[in-house]
């Protein structure tokens, strides 16, 4: 089989895989890999915004650096928190270059809001949309360039290491293409898709971990997953549209079944701005109480211009599903929303395999601990990403490029059994949700355990359902492990 050479090949456009193709040197020739169209990604979901201390007058390092700590429970790595916050403001700046538009003050400066667990106001944004805003325009900065090619939906079916090349296997219009690369960067986003209701994107299956962990890298605390908690509450839906944090941020309140604020009762200070993670326990604890897992985010008390102004594609999202936020509260429930584990990397985004790469949220840089602080995520992956790009930059020697030859196994074999998805789902909803279930998460283990020893060995057919399959399982089957070691450590099983 005959392998194209590429000076670096990545694998996902979201913000990590954009902003690192855009840090490349012009010189190098780069392969950039979409599942399906550019836009459709985690990142274009993001609507809060992007963190980072902008106004030093009212703001620093350290109290960005606090935050980060407290929201993660101190779990973080801090040498990279410290790159993420100190690093961070210039990145930010950066995307102004690239014609991304935040939403100004009247004297011209970059309005910054706040969020949960920030004690600053340091968030820019555009609007409800910031992630849209950046992606599309680090999209049009990367079609500018002439030495990278993209591929929109493409399915990443083989990726494997033979002595310092990688192996790509990709199923592009319907026809199997073989490309080569010695630096590979892993940017293919979260594993919502792995539970029954998340606010992830579709392409949300964890691939790049599944193809990372077969490889030998080491994949971390796959099991620090988040649950945010102002999810619309849409059960009709595997994806559910998420309400941004904020519009706590900007004073909506949490009610109960009985529409009455509760948070009082469990965060007296922080109330309805406490990290994601503690309000979501909290909500649980509540529901525990009521009996009713009914909720309610309320911010109708506001002027109805303002609403309708800073947060129009929330008003206009809910407005379709019959409620107007301007006049009543609207139905909220936590929701899978995002991965703080993955990919392990050090400060250059580097895993322990040579040449691979990981950014965004299927990597883990350790910066958010046990539980990310809003519009954190964006910060990482443009910092981490520019990291990674450095790092390849230093190292590139600069090569002719050509077509390698090697053996590589054919992708046929038996029709994938339906329903392995949809399995894996159910358990783990029912497994690890907002707070682990221990003694359930130990026996559906076992039966996670078969489905991924049938996919790693049941001769299948190789296609674009069978990696997600095979990606979902092995997710959940390193996620539930750890949940089970735990539950081991805590006497609990």
């Amino acid at each position: 089989m005959k392998f194209k050479e590429y000076d670096v090949i990545i694998v996902g456009t979201g913000v990590s895989g954009l902003y690192a193709a855009l840090n490349l040197d012009s010189s190098m020739q780069i392969l950039m890999l979409s599942k399906r169209e550019l836009t459709l990604c985690n990142s274009a979901l993001a609507q809060g915004g992007v963190a980072a201390v902008m106004d030093t007058s009212n703001d620093n390092y350290e109290l960005h650096i606090k935050d980060t700590l407290i929201a993660g429970g101190y779990k973080n790595n801090i040498d990279n928190v410290r790159i993420l916050v100190e690093q961070g403001p210039k990145d930010v700046k950066n995307l102004l270059n690239y014609g991304v538009d935040f939403d100004r003050k009247q004297d011209g400066s970059i309005d910054l809001t706040l969020e949960g667990g920030h004690c600053r106001h340091r968030i820019a944004h555009h609007k409800d949309s910031t992630g849209f805003e950046i992606v599309t325009s680090l999209i049009e900065g990367v079609k500018k360039l002439s030495n990278v090619t993209i591929l929109e939906n493409t399915h990443l079916l083989g990726l494997t290491k033979r002595g310092d090349d990688f192996l790509f296997d990709v199923l592009h219009e319907g026809k199997h293409s073989y490309y080569t690369t010695k630096n590979t960067i892993l940017a293919t986003g979260g594993i919502g898709r792995v539970y029954d209701y998340t606010t992830n994107s579709a392409i949300a299956t964890g691939d790049g971990i599944q193809f990372a962990y077969n490889m030998g890298a080491d994949i971390q605390h796959l099991s620090y997953v988040q649950f945010h908690p102002t999810a619309f509450a849409d059960h009709e839906n595997r994806e559910c549209f998420l309400v941004s944090e904020a519009v706590r941020g900007e004073g909506a309140y949490l009610l109960n079944c009985n529409k009455e604020r509760f948070m009082h009762k469990y965060e007296p200070e922080r109330k309805e701005l406490a990290p994601r993670d503690v309000v979501s326990k909290d909500m649980m604890k509540e529901q525990k109480e009521t009996g009713s897992d009914k909720f309610y985010l309320d911010i109708s008390y506001k002027d109805p211009e303002f609403i309708k102004n800073r947060f129009p594609m929330i008003y206009n999202k809910v407005l379709e599903k019959g409620y107007d936020m301007t006049k009543e509260p609207i139905p909220i429930y936590p929701c899978q929303h995002y991965l703080m584990g993955g990919i392990g990397v050090n400060g250059h985004g580097a895993t322990n395999v040579k040449g691979l790469y990981a950014a965004g949220e299927c990597a883990h840089t350790g910066v958010h601990g046990i539980n990310r602080l809003a519009s954190n995520s964006l910060l990482e992956a443009l910092v981490f990403s520019r990291l990674i790009a450095e790092d390849i930059n230093k190292n590139n020697t600069h090569r002719e490029l050509g077509t390698l030859e090697a053996d590589y196994p054919s992708p046929d074999g038996k029709p994938l059994p339906k329903g392995i998805r949809t399995e894996i789902r159910h358990i783990m909803q029912r497994s690890y949700f907002v707070v682990p279930d221990y003694v359930e998460a130990a026996k559906d283990i076992k039966r996670v355990t078969e489905l991924k020893n049938l996919l790693d060995n049941g001769g299948f057919e190789v296609t674009p359902d069978y990696i997600e399959a095979k990606s979902l399982t092995t997710v959940a089957y390193i996620i539930l492990s750890e949940v089970v070691a735990e539950g081991k450590e805590k006497g609990i099983i």
